[in-house]
């Protein structure tokens, strides 16, 4: 089954999700997060076909989030590093931790987030880093960019109506 890229769409949800929407694809990210390197490593920890894997890996070295480097020539050996594009996925995940702890956890929570140098647990938010303020759907919305083409300009016209005006 091939699917549709989603990469020529100017909604940078769509694009991000071409790159990392695929379960495995963030598997691997959080695995390399987490020090992995080597493709038997990745393989081990997710359960994955290496059919699969070499996919996966791939595709993420396309889209710029690993780089491969060989480390071994007799038998000629790959291992994947992260890029900075990769690295700054790290906020991505820990989103994801705090929100699948919240909803997807009836258990309670198998993992968490710590300081690291208290050790106390940590719960992420968004912040707007040029005001500091805490980016909620009551104080920020998202509107079409200067690059916007028409399509994405009509459809954040809908959704986000202007501000009200004093009169």
């Amino acid at each position: 089954m091939h699917r549709t890229s989603l990469a020529g769409s100017q909604c940078p949800i769509a694009r991000s999700l071409d790159r990392v929407g695929e379960w495995w694809s963030m598997l691997i990210l959080r695995d390399a997060l987490g020090g992995l390197t080597r493709f038997d490593q990745f393989e081990k920890s997710l359960g994955i076909a290496p059919n699969m894997l070499t996919r996966r890996l791939a595709g993420l070295v396309e889209a710029g989030l690993l780089e491969r480097r060989r480390y071994s020539v007799r038998p000629p050996r790959d291992e994947y590093l992260l890029t900075e594009r990769g690295r700054d996925f790290q906020p991505v995940l820990w989103a994801m931790i705090a929100w699948g702890n919240r909803h997807f956890a009836p258990e309670g929570e198998s993992l968490v987030l710590l300081d690291r140098e208290t050790g106390a647990k940590a719960e992420p938010v968004l912040v707007d880093r040029i005001s500091g303020k805490q980016m909620t759907p009551a104080a920020f919305r998202a509107a079409a960019g200067p690059a916007a083409g028409d399509r994405l300009r009509r459809r954040y016209a809908l959704s986000d109506p202007a501000p009200e005006t004093a009169s």
